[in-house]
């Protein structure tokens, strides 16, 4: 992958963690000691970094370079999966965290490669609330006893479950079904029903034996940094 191309990817992540409400242009600025406008200009494509500018954007960001790369690119470069059917499309099985704040997934973050049919995917209806263009849209994670429990019989433990993370919005995916959704909570991604009160979301579970589960919403953010985004498929081991 070329430089120009690390550069860009630097790019959707700073503008992903932005549009989070996690960074501002001036707080990076103040980070590594470039003007604000040095940042501005590069964040909007006038201008470059240079190779100690990047790698101090890196550091203050705790990023690596790795975050940076494609991962169709490493996965075909180093050969994490044989090549396949063209109707078939690569999802990365990822930690919950990792689906939850990683608007692009390195190589050293997958755990595995599930296939799912193109045309499965592409029916899928994205919902943005907020944009996520620049994050990889489609990631599954696989769910713990607890979590799987909460939701049953919807889902069991161990259930491996596919996020469409460009599905931000409570509008419900079909009519008169509620949607289900992975969620940020603590830097991890947990899976529940969502709704909002009086300034805090609300975390249902299917089970009634299980608690629901409140996040005060922080002033200014929107429930839609908060999701990771919809579940739109299950896989049950049997």
């Amino acid at each position: 992958m070329k430089f120009k191309a690390l550069q860009e990817n630097l790019r959707k992540v700073l503008w992903a963690r932005i549009e989070q409400g996690g960074l501002t242009g001036l707080r990076l600025a103040e980070q590594t000691g470039f003007q604000q406008a040095h940042i501005s200009n590069f964040l909007n494509r006038k201008r470059g970094l240079s190779v100690e500018g990047m790698d101090k954007v890196l550091g203050m960001q705790r990023l690596s370079v790795l975050d940076l790369l494609d991962p169709a690119e490493i996965n075909k470069r180093a050969s994490i999966v044989p090549p396949t059917d063209d109707e078939f499309e690569n999802v990365l099985l990822v930690e919950g965290r990792v689906a939850a704040t990683h608007p692009l997934i390195a190589s050293m973050k997958v755990k595995d490669v599930l296939k799912f049919k193109k045309s499965f995917l592409r029916a899928l209806r994205p919902e943005m609330e907020k944009s996520r263009g620049r994050w990889e849209r489609f990631v599954a994670i696989k769910l713990d006893g607890r979590e799987g429990m909460s939701m049953y019989p919807r889902l069991l433990p161990g259930a491996t479950v596919l996020i469409d993370r460009h599905y931000n919005s409570l509008k419900p995916y079909r009519k008169a079904e509620c949607n289900m959704y992975a969620v940020i909570k603590d830097g991890a991604c947990m899976v529940k029903y969502v709704e909002v009160s009086e300034g805090h979301i609300v975390l249902r579970p299917h089970n009634n034996s299980y608690p629901v589960e409140i996040i005060p919403m922080e002033p200014g953010k929107k429930v839609a940094a908060y999701l990771v985004g919809r579940i739109c498929h299950v896989g049950i081991e049997t």
